[in-house]
């Protein structure tokens, strides 16, 4: 099966594993393993931040952090496509108790004008605006990359309100690779932030959350209570300080062949049009005449090719360490090979 539903199907390379037969290891929970204070270090530094936590996904870094910065019954400001309303299973409301303000924005970039609408004000009537939550680059809007300027002006407008500031940046490096712009001046101006390993950068599991060391002592206290907290981790950070020093840079790769392949999506018969690609996501939105997406995926499927789905109009096909051109090509016949009436 050629896999283009997303860039967390990669499998650790070989030299990756082979990184963890020289890695110290030690008990985590007590500050032991060199190896995961190491990645942390890095982290840390690569956000321009005073320190960081391992954890084992990017949805509990977005869970702790909100948890930190709120209170139950304050309001998080965010994008209506954030990961923390689509795939966090109510996480924010299960988790911390808080609302969601969502804000309705072009691939997922809102502007500064907007976060101070949504802001509420003093009031034993309304919710507290606590919160704002920030993705780079958007998921759901096709990888965009929000320019720095904006990301930046974003947090100021919520900071200078009295709000805390937070960074999914589960594909930050992506858009670092794409701009030439540091994930530290993307990272400025917000509060906290995270690294997620198992995307593009290929490793089996885990991520990393930046911000104070206040925060990070904090971010501590509920890793342990949620069951994040492990021991010898430094046969998993291993293999992320292998991927910070050797799967960065090849991030460009992936982002090329998106490119290409959203081109020729772009011609085939059942697509109506296809977003700007930036980075490694390609999101193809179906023609009118075309079914829907969960036929168009099961189609897929049937001449062996696996792609993703956004509602029920939409494609969204990423590239990644696992996937060549010969499967590109291959994903594209298969997707020119469907008719509108199929």
């Amino acid at each position: 099966m050629i896999d283009f539903s997303s860039d967390t199907q990669t499998r650790p390379t070989r030299a990756m594993r082979e990184a963890v037969l020289d890695a110290e290891t030690g008990d985590e929970r007590h500050d032991a393993c060199p190896t995961t204070l190491d990645l942390n270090r890095r982290v840390a530094a690569l956000f321009g931040m005073e320190a960081a936590v391992f954890l084992p996904s990017g949805t509990m870094c977005n869970e702790i952090a909100i948890a930190v910065h709120t209170r139950p019954g304050d309001e998080v400001i965010c994008a209506r496509e954030s990961h923390i309303i689509f795939a966090e299973s109510g996480g924010p409301a299960a988790l911390s108790g808080v609302m969601m303000h969502p804000l309705d924005a072009e691939r997922g970039l809102f502007t500064p004008d907007q976060v101070a609408a949504a802001l509420r004000p003093p009031s034993s009537f309304a919710p507290r605006s606590r919160l704002l939550v920030t993705e780079q680059t958007s998921n759901l809007g096709g990888g965009a990359v929000w320019p720095v300027d904006q990301l930046n002006a974003v947090a100021r407008t919520a900071r200078d309100h009295g709000l805390a500031a937070h960074l999914d940046g589960a594909r930050v490096l992506n858009a670092s690779v794409a701009t030439g712009v540091p994930a530290a001046d993307y990272a400025r101006h917000h509060d906290s932030a995270w690294l997620a390993f198992t995307k593009g950068l290929g490793c089996p599991v885990g991520a990393v959350l930046a911000g104070s060391a206040q925060f990070i002592r904090d971010a501590w206290l509920l890793k342990r209570r949620w069951g994040g907290a492990m021991r010898q981790t430094g046969v998993l950070t291993a293999m992320c300080l292998h991927a910070l020093d050797h799967h960065v840079d090849r991030l460009a790769d992936d982002h090329a062949m998106a490119r290409d392949l959203g081109a020729d999506l772009a011609a085939a018969p059942i697509v109506k049009r296809v977003l700007p690609v930036e980075t490694n996501i390609v999101v193809a939105e179906l023609a009118d005449s075309a079914p829907d997406a969960d036929t168009v995926c099961a189609r897929l499927r049937e001449r062996g090719v696996k792609v993703g789905r956004i509602g029920r109009r939409k494609l969204r096909l990423l590239t990644h360490l696992d996937a060549s051109v010969d499967d590109a090509r291959a994903a594209v016949a298969a997707v020119q090979g469907l008719t509108v009436e199929a």
